[in-house]
């Protein structure tokens, strides 16, 4: 028959390609099961991952029986190859994408490493998600598909066939033989490319991930894997607008069969820190510049408009819609794209817009400028009039609104950061204009005073002495291992009696199998946490948080024990998803998911300098607690 039989695939099967713009998932049978061409936000044209195979995909494999399949990317690049072995011979598959290219294009360079292997092809272009079938014209050396506003150029050096509104070949790949296609998106209103050499093609992609890999500075313990995730990270950064998704794909569920399906494809402010923690621990000053103007351009307005995240262009509308011709991942139902979490309130956002300012500034790099010191004030004073209401928390929870504990140490942060980075104005750490800018007496007592106040609010309505730990929200006795922050963003010092029992409270109660879930998802006095059915993952991220605070509360075997258990999860590419469930060995949710990359970044550095590495001591806590950093000998001149 002419249709490849392919197994279903698990989340751990597929590896990353991407360009900076666009991203694309290749299974270990040779698939590609997701690609979504011109923006790692914008529709996909393979969408089996989410569907079937008539929703989309493109594969090349052996048609005969594989015995072994090895993965593995090239040193210090996003260049994928897959090494198949069949009874007759073995091939290989080198799956890549250009960095920075105007059409972003896939290309596939087959090669023949022994013997002889038949091999055979099924492409199959489904546009807007799966929905839209193209219509398709045969150019002599490939195809023309189009489909709406969209079009795809496919190149082939074989023979192809179509039947049922999908494309075939066949051909025989021989020990140093080579067979190269390719395939190119483009608006269908405009002329399509000219197919490109896939061998130049690939000399430039090795090239453009090398040198950007050569920029690394961080020469800690665990560096290839640091290097590995920080190329995961780039991919998933727009190159245009300096916007970092939070992960290439929507609506991988956190339970296998549940409902907890979301579109990750955007860009969170809350990401703003640990990405530019990331980022600036291994040196990479122009991605965290680049990230900052994107800041400034998508919160720009009033600040009662200010949202929690955006499309990685800036775009405010995220409209959350259920596709439901797509079955859902292992029937994992339904298929959201958008996200209505856009319109959520969430306080947390203000500390963590303002901890990566202050982040940024102690690292002697990103000066704010005029606009930066007027979205900073200007949030500020937002924040001013919210701080003390409820909110949807950082889960972005469905249920009701809430006094959530981590929302208002998240508040304090900002008050915090805003003393601090103000305190910085006045000495002349920022100029504007070749001018110092000393910053309102008057506003920057206030935060002062706001910054003690939340404090003491949070240490007396937040913290449970039967529990001997911060809860879930004011009230509660319900854990969340989001309050694992307290630690790392100073709101308690680690020589505070209350920091190790807090977190081996959520060291005790939350993990499963050494694996540190958000919450628990079960019902809390008869009324559901977060407004949705019971059943998740354990989280990656706040398992890294977990190993930090060991770190930092100077348990460096037990951290490097949690740190060790997770780098045992990375699949063998060493890509990781956003949750893990211990009992079926399975990764959950979306995937590669950007904040557990960052996670393992970032704890790698902790971990490192908690160990004496000097190189790496930025990482270990961002600020200390001061407990009066007053703005005494401000200039009331002004």
């Amino acid at each position: 028959m002419d249709e490849l039989d392919g197994r279903g695939t698990l989340i751990e099967d597929h590896a990353l390609i991407g360009d900076t713009v666009g991203v694309a998932l290749v299974d270990r049978s040779g698939s590609i099961d997701w690609w979504c061409p011109s923006r790692v936000d914008a529709p996909a044209c393979f969408a089996k991952l989410l569907g079937t195979a008539d929703n989309g995909h493109w594969r090349l494999a052996p048609r005969d029986p594989v015995v072994e399949v090895r993965r593995r990317y090239e040193p210090d690049t996003l260049v994928l190859e897959t090494e198949m072995r069949t009874a007759s011979g073995t091939v290989a598959i080198v799956d890549f994408m250009v960095p920075e290219q105007e059409h972003p294009t896939i290309h596939r360079w087959v090669e023949g490493r022994s013997g002889t292997v038949r091999m055979g092809m099924e492409l199959v272009v489904r546009f807007d998600y799966g929905a839209v079938v193209p219509w398709v014209r045969s150019t002599g050396d490939g195809l023309d598909m189009v489909g709406g506003n969209e079009a795809l150029r496919f190149h082939s050096p074989v023979p192809l066939h179509g039947r049922d509104l999908r494309t075939y070949a066949e051909f025989d790949v021989s020990a140093g033989e080579q067979r190269s296609f390719s395939l190119a998106w483009h608006p269908s209103t405009d002329p399509a490319p000219l197919p490109l050499s896939t061998f130049a093609a690939l000399h430039r992609t090795r090239t453009w991930w090398r040198t950007w890999v050569s920029h690394c500075t961080y020469s800690g313990p665990w560096r290839q894997d640091v290097v590995r995730s920080l190329i995961t990270l780039k991919a998933l950064t727009n190159s245009r607008t300096g916007a970092v998704a939070a992960a290439a794909t929507t609506s991988l569920p956190e339970w296998i069969g549940g409902v907890r399906n979301w579109d990750y494809r955007y860009s969170w402010l809350r990401d703003a820190t640990f990405t530019l923690q990331a980022f600036l621990i291994a040196g990479y000053v122009d991605e965290a510049r680049a990230w900052s103007r994107w800041l400034r351009r998508a919160v720009a307005g009033r600040p009662g408009d200010f949202q929690i995240l955006y499309g990685v262009g800036g775009e405010r509308r995220l409209p959350e819609l259920e596709l439901d011709w797509l079955a859902g991942y292992e029937g994992s139902a339904p298929v959201r794209v958008g996200n209505a979490a856009s319109g959520q309130f969430q306080l947390d956002v203000f500390g963590e817009v303002m901890d990566a300012a202050a982040t940024a500034r102690r690292a002697g790099v990103l000066p704010l400028g005029r606009d930066g010191l007027d979205v900073a004030r200007a949030l500020m004073t937002h924040l001013e009039g919210v701080w003390d209401q409820p909110d949807e928390g950082i889960w972005e929870v469905r249920g009701p609104r809430r006094h959530f504990t981590h929302s208002k140490v998240m508040a304090w942060v900002a008050f915090d950061r805003a003393v601090r980075l103000a305190s910085d104005a006045e000495v002349g750490a920022f100029a504007v204009d070749g001018h110092r800018r000393p910053p309102d007496p008057g506003r920057v007592e206030r935060w002062a005073a706001l910054r003690d106040r939340v404090h003491d609010q949070v240490c007396t309505n937040g913290w449970n002495d039967d529990i001997g730990a911060f809860t879930q929200y004011y009230g509660s006795t319900e854990l969340d291992a989001s309050l694992l922050m307290v630690l790392p963003v100073g709101f308690l010092t680690p020589d505070d009696p209350r920091a190790a029992s807090h977190v081996d409270a959520i060291g005790r109660e939350l993990s499963v199998d050494g694996f540190v879930r958000r919450y628990r998802t079960e019902p809390d006095d008869a009324h559901p946490v977060d407004g949705l059915p019971p059943g998740e993952g354990a989280f990656l991220l706040t398992t890294f948080w977990w190993a930090d605070n060991l770190a930092m509360l100077g348990r460096v075997d037990e951290a490097i024990e949690v740190f060790e258990r997770l780098r045992s999860l990375r699949n063998d590419v060493g890509l990781l998803a956003e949750e893990y469930d211990p009992t079926s060995g399975r990764m959950l949710g979306n995937f590669p998911q950007a904040f557990s990359h960052v996670g393992l970044v970032n704890t790698a550095a902790n971990i490192a300098a908690a160990q004496g590495h000097p190189e790496t001591a930025v990482a270990l806590t961002r600020f200390t607690r001061c407990p009066d950093p007053s703005p005494s000998g401000v200039d009331r001149t002004s």
